[in-house]
């Protein structure tokens, strides 16, 4: 037997953004026992080019919402992008969690050849449902919580692999 659509993903999604949220419950301990503000945490990045923190979790969060509702037919919640403490992110994560709650298996199972057309900015995107979730939402996803991990464990904050693998 093979595993559904929704199996692949919804689960998945909702654990590892529940570990993001726990590895930025973290970074703010780790800024209130440095007496930093913690803005200097979630303003940092790991190169120049690279987006801050603040923005990994965003889109981090956002290949989540709009990945399963272009998938599963329904319209993505529209959220402000303009979050910057970390009470704000944990806000964003819970939110996209309540959001792929409201998802049921019979909205993603069964959409594996359905197409999906999508632009960011000049780029155009086509996908089948299968390729669009292994092949970008996914990878996607992990990059960015991958990043926001290594953003704060190189600040110095002590997070490990179980915090983002979680339990």
């Amino acid at each position: 037997m093979a595993i559904s659509m929704y199996h692949a993903s919804i689960p998945q999604f909702k654990k590892m953004l529940t570990n993001l949220s726990g590895i930025l419950k973290k970074g703010e301990e780790y800024a209130d026992t440095k007496k930093l503000d913690g803005n200097v945490l979630t303003g940092d990045r790991l190169f120049p080019d690279m987006f801050p923190l603040t923005k990994q979790v965003l889109i981090a969060c956002d290949q989540v919402k709009n990945g399963m509702a272009r998938i599963a037919g329904v319209e993505p919640p529209k959220f402000d992008d303009k979050e910057t403490t970390f009470a704000e992110l944990q806000e964003r994560i819970a939110k996209t969690i309540a959001f792929i709650d409201g998802i049921q298996p019979a909205q993603v199972d069964g959409t594996e050849a359905k197409e999906i057309k999508f632009s960011i900015k000049e780029w155009q995107f086509e996908f089948v449902g299968e390729q669009y979730l292994l092949t970008w939402i996914i990878p996607n996803f992990y990059f960015h919580i991958t990043t926001t991990y290594n953003i704060l464990r190189s600040n110095g904050v002590e997070v490990g692999k179980m915090d983002f693998l979680g339990s």
